[in-house]
């Protein structure tokens, strides 16, 4: 593999993942150690760009990140901001003939992401999204597994994605409660997760039928504060869907799961087999064979809270950040071989398309192909 000069374009909690997964790759991989290097950070205002440059160990700080797309030792960006910066960063940096590697969800919504895939399109630049628990090797397995046969025709699945960090009423006003900002509640912010995972497993969606709800209409502006702000995204979404196969399920999201820290689990139902993956127990698959001689699910093995750490998350299931390495590896691998990255922005926008057909349909209490807003 070549090397790779990475700019870092926001660095929150999963800033600090994604530079967590870059450190690592040339140990995971066998590669030396300045395969990758990370030149230089941008936030939105200098004292935290300063301490960012300072935590990560880089020289380059900013809080223009144009600075990095102009610098010719930056090779690729990874952009870690809200949602509603992703369009202009990624396209920017697109005319600016860097290779991206973006957060999920894409955009803000289906008309943002496609004029982020013409951009990338026109700019002959690699970009790829972050729904890294497709690498999780359980879902790498299960998609062989179906590839193969294994399940037969697919008849229906069911997926949720619950968490509990909302159910605190006290908890403050952040910009992933607003629209404006993130687009969406929990539908964008982990539903996306679930729908690429489907989307990885099953291929394209057909239609979709879903209610969002918001549980908690008011949250204080600030910590501690009296004043309450207005949240306009959804906490909770329930939805069914049709792939384009046929194939029934149904998803459930929720960042208001009391006593659940954050999971994702998947079932899917077919006339020769089923699989399960629970995503806190990520190193094992679950697989029920029709034909065996004994009957029941076999575990099939595919394969933490660690004092004072900041990040990733202690709530983020194991391997979590083993996943972010996977997928950027991938990714700069797809640069060196001239190979397709995946997934891609045309993927990242077939999600996009799914989750504002469920917003659609939940407005209009009906069920929504994705032909109507694609």
């Amino acid at each position: 593999m070549r090397t790779f000069g990475i700019g870092m374009i926001g660095y929150g909690g999963i800033g600090r993942v994604h530079v967590l997964g870059y450190r690592s790759i040339p140990y995971h991989y066998a590669l030396p150690a300045d395969t990758v290097q990370i030149v230089g950070v941008a936030t939105t205002r200098e004292e935290t760009a300063k301490a960012a440059a300072e935590e990560i160990g880089c020289d380059v700080w900013t809080d223009d990140y144009r600075e990095l797309l102009a610098r010719d030792d930056v090779d690729v960006v990874t952009v870690a901001v809200p949602n509603n910066a992703h369009e202009g960063i990624v396209t920017t940096a697109a005319e600016a003939g860097k290779h991206i590697f973006c957060e999920k969800p894409l955009a803000m919504n289906v008309a943002e992401g496609k004029r982020m895939l013409a951009a990338v399109e026109k700019a002959g630049v690699k970009a790829q999204l972050n729904f890294n628990f497709r690498f999780y090797p359980a879902i790498q397995h299960a998609r062989k597994l179906i590839e193969d046969g294994f399940l037969g025709r697919v008849f229906s699945y069911r997926a949720c994605f619950y968490r509990s960090g909302y159910i605190n009423y006290d908890k403050p006003l952040s910009w992933r409660l607003k629209k404006e900002i993130a687009g969406g509640g929990a539908l964008f912010d982990l539903g996306s997760h679930v729908l690429d995972t489907i989307y990885f497993l099953l291929d394209d969606f057909d239609s979709v039928l879903a209610t969002t709800a918001t549980l908690v209409g008011e949250r204080p502006v600030a910590t501690g504060a009296d004043e309450k702000g207005h949240v306009d995204v959804d906490d909770i979404t329930l939805m069914q869907t049709r792939m384009a196969n046929s194939a029934l399920g149904s998803i459930e999201i929720s960042r208001m799961g009391t006593g659940i820290t954050n999971e994702m689990t998947v079932e899917i139902f077919g006339d020769q087999g089923a699989i399960r993956f629970y995503s806190h127990d990520p190193s094992w698959l679950r697989v029920y064979d029709v034909n065996a001689p004994r009957q029941g699910y076999q575990r099939l093995q595919t394969g933490g809270r660690f004092d004072d750490q900041i990040a990733p998350h202690w709530t983020m299931p194991p391997g979590f950040g083993r996943t972010f390495a996977a997928g950027q590896y991938q990714f700069l691998n797809a640069i060196s071989e001239g190979l397709p990255p995946s997934p891609d922005v045309a993927e990242g926008l077939h999600v996009q398309a799914v989750m504002e057909a469920a917003l659609r349909s939940s407005d209009e209490n009906r069920w929504v192909k994705l032909s109507e807003v694609s």
